[in-house]
């Protein structure tokens, strides 16, 4: 089935080496439209810095990172800003929160709109017609993006004030005001309770089903992992070991050692 979709992201035999550390070792994979995949595996397997060569963060050692948008050329990611990254059509959140504490809810939305203004910085100066219907469309499209992650009573509170998991769904609402077509999601359950747990996954699938975004997410919940995910790669001392369906990871005995225990673990 997937095959007959557009494939979005490819990565060729990636490898990262810090020193004489291999952190990646020639990892391949692919996500292509309308999927949900997961990359799982134990800590210190590689998956963060796999993310980090993806999106711009670390320039690889060897291997390709090629984004293939709909309708456009394909581009090689390698070595470009992570900046430039984003402004392919690729966003991110990240395992540590990383939010404007000082700053309110709406506006960390907005500054996530910042890659797709055209305003430069004479007219944002002289502050003519045309940016202020910018600066209006930039508040109405933040705004929508906090009513689809369930923030928008929050809209003008100081970030740093919101419960956790309220964070880790803003942090998401920012990446998406970039206006990806892969969103890349590092943790995204990392500390919450059951509940906001619950209420990640039906906003995960409501992104992918309402928004026709792709998504990639390293997680270590392993219930939200097999009850969410099409494709799952399992990573292990920075190589692929298995890549399969849910039931296709949880049946593989590598995968079964390495990291997913028996059943009650998983």
């Amino acid at each position: 089935m997937a095959d007959k979709k557009h494939k979005l992201l490819e990565v060729k035999g990636l490898t990262m080496d810090f020193g004489g550390l291999r952190a990646v070792d020639s990892v391949s994979l692919e996500i292509h439209e309308g999927e949900i995949a997961a990359l799982i595996g134990p800590n210190g397997a590689g998956k963060t810095t796999f993310f980090n060569c993806v999106t711009g963060i670390y320039n690889p050692t060897k291997g390709d990172v090629l984004l293939h948008p709909k309708g456009l050329k394909t581009r090689r990611l390698n070595g470009l800003k992570p900046n430039k990254v984003t402004e392919m059509g690729l966003a991110r959140t990240f395992q540590n929160i990383r939010l404007f504490q000082e700053m309110t809810v709406l506006e960390n939305v907005m500054i996530g709109r910042h890659c797709r203004t055209k305003s430069g910085i004479f007219r944002s100066i002289i502050r003519d017609k045309s940016v202020r219907e910018e600066e209006r469309q930039i508040v109405e499209t933040s705004y929508r993006l906090l009513e689809k992650v369930g923030l928008e009573d929050f809209a003008n509170e100081f970030s740093k004030n919101l419960p956790y998991g309220a964070q880790r769904r803003l942090e998401i609402a920012r990446a998406m005001a970039t206006d990806p077509f892969l969103l890349l999601l590092d943790e995204p359950a990392a500390g919450m309770n059951p509940q906001e747990t619950d209420e990640l996954v039906h906003l995960i699938r409501k992104i992918s089903s309402e928004d026709k975004i792709a998504i990639l997410l390293i997680e270590h919940d392993m219930k939200l992992v097999m009850n969410i995910s099409d494709p799952i790669y399992v990573m292990e001392y920075g190589k692929k070991i298995a890549e399969g369906t849910p039931q296709q990871i949880k049946d593989n005995p590598k995968v079964i050692e390495a990291y997913l225990g028996d059943d009650d673990d998983a």
